[in-house]
């Protein structure tokens, strides 16, 4: 057994699962389940939303550790779980080292990121759709959308530049309030608020306050209170960066 390349294989499966957005219980049990599988008594996993440490100890060597820094990043539902079924296959049945990471690279070949066109669909549904929730017209509904399509044009664009979370959600609140206002003030739009919380919604962080309760439900303290400063400050950003915006359009076109 090469345990420093089961090591890599393990710790690679936690990165991937993280990265798409897995919760912290299913990463660390995912690897606990994959290194006992490959007859590892001895294996330790420690995750938070950043970070997956894997420490393992070989019969007659030291202890190895991998430690792998997760960047910022979404949630990848389809890729979770075709990560999950390779990790139920090869507890199931544990296939040789070598055809296990190659097993996880095509996984990974075969659950691509989605086309810009198809990301920028859904900010506009998702955001139009939550404009009519909340009370809006038609009119708003498009313009909510439109708002949406800003927001999803300029975070990944802000993303690919490094940018951190507080500064990405700012500029993506002023993008979205700013167009709602100048929208409003073309006509189009009738209500500026419905328009601007619609627009807003694609930034919201409600997944990650909902996997701070789970976290925190499920013991691990560390993480849970991770989110809650992540979902804080995406708040905060958003807040500021809109109302930059209406301030800005109230000198522009008086419309605030």
């Amino acid at each position: 057994m090469d345990y420093d390349k089961l090591l890599t294989l393990s710790s690679d499966l936690g990165y991937h699962l993280l990265l798409s957005g897995a919760e912290i219980y299913r990463v660390e049990e995912s690897v606990q389940y994959l290194l006992t599988a490959y007859g590892v008594e001895t294996g330790e996993v420690f995750v938070i939303p950043n970070c997956v440490i894997v420490s393992l100890t070989a019969p007659g060597q030291k202890p190895i550790t991998r430690v792998r820094r997760v960047p910022g990043h979404g949630t990848d539902i389809s890729r979770m779980e075709a990560l999950n079924a390779l990790c139920r296959q090869l507890c199931t049945q544990p296939v040789a080292l070598d055809q296990a990471e190659r097993a996880l690279a095509r996984t990974l070949e075969e659950s691509p990121d989605a086309p810009l066109a198809v990301q920028l669909a859904a900010y506009f549904l998702l955001t139009s759709a939550f404009c009519l929730f909340f009370g809006g017209t038609a009119r708003d509904a498009l313009c909510g959308g439109l708002c949406g399509l800003a927001v999803g044009l300029v975070v990944p664009f802000m993303t690919r530049l490094g940018t951190n979370l507080f500064f990405k959600t700012m500029v993506g609140g002023f993008f979205c309030g700013l167009l709602a206002s100048g929208l409003t003030a073309l006509g189009l739009g009738e209500h500026i608020d419905l328009i601007i919380i619609g627009g807003i919604m694609a930034q919201a962080p409600g997944l990650v306050m909902t996997n701070f309760m789970r976290d925190v439900i499920a013991g691990d303290m560390m993480s849970g209170l991770v989110k809650l400063a992540e979902a804080l400050l995406t708040g905060a950003g958003i807040a500021l960066g809109t109302g930059v915006a209406l301030s800005l359009a109230g000198g522009l076109w008086g419309v605030a």
